[in-house]
């Protein structure tokens, strides 16, 4: 089996995908920069974990422009789910020409205010295929434990901002309706095709 992993330069994500590698599921990356926004580190750390833990590739694509858009232009309280569902669309894509049978994230509940159950289902909708989130129920030592047990952790170290254009008080229960209508008011088919082709 295969999975397309959603890594960040973060703690939890590199964990999530040591945790199926070692199942036996085949890891492939995808690192989403923001580097127009912030700066190139976490595409650096994401490289560096990705080869660390001996992922099978890693591709990464700049959404720094559509990220900015977001913030301007739509709800600035819905920006984290509007950022995980073009990430999942994007994913899914990738997936498809990958062969990957499903998505892998590092995504556990409401350790972020945005992860919450309500939230998780509404990003979830954005794609049809499968989810895996092998850290749903972990809490943050458990995954600190556990990056530090694989030699993970001081690459996972330092500020990770993929909150840099976020809300300080990001919606905990969006309602889908209110998504897509953000998402068909800045085109997000189009969104996701720009992408895919840069």
């Amino acid at each position: 089996m295969r999975g397309l992993l959603l890594l960040s330069g973060g703690f939890d994500s590199p964990v999530a995908g040591y945790l199926l590698q070692k199942q036996g599921v085949e890891i492939l990356a995808v690192h989403f920069s923001s580097k127009l926004v912030t700066d190139e580190e976490s595409e650096k750390k994401s490289r560096k974990l990705a080869e660390q833990l001996d992922f099978k590739k890693i591709l990464v694509f700049d959404i720094s422009s559509q990220l900015i858009k977001f913030s301007k232009e739509c709800n600035h309280k819905l920006y984290f789910v509007l950022m995980k569902r073009l990430m999942y669309k994007i994913a899914e894509k990738i997936a498809k020409k990958e062969k990957c049978d499903f998505l892998v994230t590092g995504e556990n509940l409401a350790q972020v205010s945005s992860q919450t159950l309500q939230n998780l289902s509404v990003i979830d909708k954005s794609v049809k295929i499968p989810v895996m989130r092998p850290l749903l129920g972990f809490d943050k030592q458990e995954i600190i434990n556990t990056a530090k047990k694989i030699g993970t952790y001081e690459t996972s170290c330092g500020p990770e901002h993929c909150d840099a254009l976020g809300p300080q008080k990001p919606i905990t229960q969006a309602k889908l309706e209110d998504v897509l209508e953000a998402e068909e008011k800045i085109n997000i088919k189009e969104l996701v095709s720009n992408i895919l082709q840069s």
